[in-house]
C-alpha cells in the first residue's frame, strides 16, 4: 500500500494506491491551512478505505515546485510517516507527475501552476518514445510572458485562475488550454510514478530529500 501526498501548492491531494487499484484519492483547495488539515485528512482518508497505518509499505511526496510553506509541510508529514513506520520515501517533481497524466500529442506542452505574487511556475515539454519529456528547466514567468512565448500551436495544463487562462488563452489559434477537470493534478498519478520507482528499488533518503523551489533567479533545491 502507498501513500501519496501532493501539497505544492493550495490545491493539496492525497491518495491511497495498491497496484493495480487507486484505493482513495482526495483533492481540496485550503485556504493556506496545510498545517491543520493534512494529518486529519490522510487519517480520514485511511479510515474510510479501511487502510491501517501498518499496512502501509511506502510513502510518495510532491517534491515541487510550489509554495515554500505548503512544499515544507507536505514533506515534513511524509517523512515523518516514513521514518516512524521504518518505510521508504519517495519524492517526484510535481511538473514529472502533471505531465503525466496528460494525453500525448505532437504539439508541445506546457506545464504552469502558481508561484505567487502574479507569477507563475512553468516547464516545456515535448512526447517522445511515448511519454512527455522536458525541454528545458522549470522557471518563472509572468501570464503575460507564457502568452509571449506562444508562436505555435503549444498545450498548456495546470492550475490556472480564470483570469490567467484569459491572458494565455490570447493566442487562441495556438494556445490550446486543458480544460480544468484535466489540468487538475490526481494524486494517483504521483503514486503510479512513485509506486513503480518503489519496485524498481528507487527509493529517496528521507533525511536529505528536499523540496524544490523556483525563483526569478532559476531554480534551488534546498
Amino acid at each position: 500500500m502507498l501513500l501519496a501526498l501532493d501539497t505544492s501548492t493550495q490545491t493539496t491531494a492525497i491518495a491511497l494506491y495498491d497496484e493495480p487499484v487507486i484505493i482513495g484519492e482526495m483533492t481540496w483547495r485550503t485556504a493556506s491551512h496545510h498545517t491543520v488539515e493534512l494529518a486529519p485528512a490522510v487519517v480520514d482518508l485511511m479510515k474510510r478505505c479501511a487502510v491501517k497505518p501498518s499496512e502501509l509499505e511506502v510513502v510518495a511526496v510532491a517534491l515541487g515546485p510550489g509554495s515554500f510553506t505548503s512544499l515544507r509541510i507536505g514533506l515534513a508529514l511524509a517523512k515523518g510517516l516514513a521514518l516512524s513506520l521504518s518505510i521508504p520515501i519517495i519524492g517526484i517533481p510535481t511538473f514529472e507527475f502533471q505531465a503525466a497524466q496528460q494525453p500525448q500529442a505532437a504539439e508541445p506542452m506546457f506545464t504552469v501552476l502558481p508561484a505567487g505574487r502574479t507569477r507563475m511556475a512553468v516547464q516545456e515539454y515535448t512526447s517522445k518514445s511515448g511519454k512527455w519529456q522536458p525541454l528545458d528547466e522549470a522557471r518563472v514567468m509572468t501570464p503575460e510572458e507564457i502568452s509571449d512565448r506562444i508562436s505555435a500551436p503549444t498545450r498548456i495544463c495546470g492550475e490556472m485562475s480564470a483570469a490567467e487562462r484569459q491572458v494565455i488563452g490570447r493566442k487562441w489559434k495556438n494556445a490550446m488550454i486543458a480544460p480544468p477537470a484535466l489540468a487538475m493534478r490526481r494524486p494517483a498519478v504521483l503514486a503510479e510514478l512513485a509506486w513503480k520507482r518503489w519496485k524498481e528499488g528507487k527509493v529517496d533518503d528521507p533525511i536529505l530529500l528536499a523540496p524544490i523551489y523556483l525563483h526569478v533567479a532559476g531554480m534551488i533545491r534546498e
